[in-house]
């Protein structure tokens, strides 16, 4: 049995068991799962890869920006041949990545995607260029790295692939036509993939964050009342939660928001 206590928590990670009506449902172990976290140096991804790691599981990370993956590998002490620096909106790097994953971990048992820009402007200032990067990197690199690790998934029948399209992904927002545009395109994609996998044991999951605090905000022109936002490690947390799903269901959506802010 391993056990984590490094932050006041405890973990029992044989199974995890949720009680529900008084009766015991066993949850999926993440002990020796192997996971891609893509996005995974931003705040909320070395949050989940650090829970991930303290579980067990054997993790791969990318993300665009080597210095910031460097530092994540040495931060947690990860093994170097398991990091990768990649832009999942690029085909090319996508096909590395594939490579890299392939050899060092064989087929991935969880996916999750956590990369994405946000560009927040109204309509009389919004660019194609931006409009068009937004979808590029928000739900072409969604397709690019499902499509990448989908073959193989299928080949074994079973897996979990994790999205965060956030709230605007399911409610509009004033100034976030590119971006909602972006998310909405990753939920009707993967609601799409998930009846053809219908035949197989491979699990859909969409995470629909609210306010998280997060460098996301930094370069968005709005005010925004960060203490009152959900933190980057109580977001992690739920994602980590998800990648433990009731071996005999799915979660297919989870909500989570900010009390002073909830929007759906």
């Amino acid at each position: 049995m391993w056990k984590n206590q490094a932050d006041g928590h405890v973990f029992e990670n044989n199974f995890s068991f949720v009680m529900f009506n008084s009766k015991t449902i066993q949850m999926e172990k993440l002990t020796a799962k192997k996971v891609v976290v893509a996005g995974a140096t931003g705040g909320i991804g070395r949050q989940l890869v650090k829970l991930l790691q303290q579980s067990g599981a054997e993790v791969f990370v990318t993300g665009r920006d080597q210095v910031k993956l460097d530092a994540l590998v040495s931060d947690l002490g990860l093994s170097p041949t398991h990091a990768v620096a990649a832009d999942i909106s690029n085909e090319s790097d996508m096909q590395m990545l594939g490579s890299r994953v392939t050899s060092e971990m064989g087929t991935p048992d969880i996916l999750i995607n956590l990369a994405g820009i946000g560009i927040i402007k109204s309509m009389d200032h919004l660019t194609l260029a931006e409009f068009t990067q937004s979808l590029n990197t928000n739900l072409v690199g969604s397709f690019l790295f499902v499509k990448m690790f989908l073959p193989a998934m299928k080949e074994s029948k079973k897996g979990l692939i994790v999205n965060v399209p956030g709230v605007l992904g399911k409610v509009p927002m004033a100034g976030a036509a590119a971006y909602s545009a972006s998310k909405y395109g990753i939920v009707g994609m993967m609601q799409s993939i998930r009846e053809e996998l219908k035949r197989t044991e491979i699990r859909i999951t969409n995470l629909f964050l609210g306010g998280v605090d997060s460098p996301f905000w930094d370069n968005i022109d709005l005010r925004v009342q960060k203490d009152k936002m959900i933190t980057s490690e109580e977001a992690a947390k739920a994602i980590w939660f998800l990648c433990q799903q009731p071996t005999s269901g799915v979660i297919s959506e989870m909500v989570l928001q900010p009390f002073n802010h909830q929007a759906i």
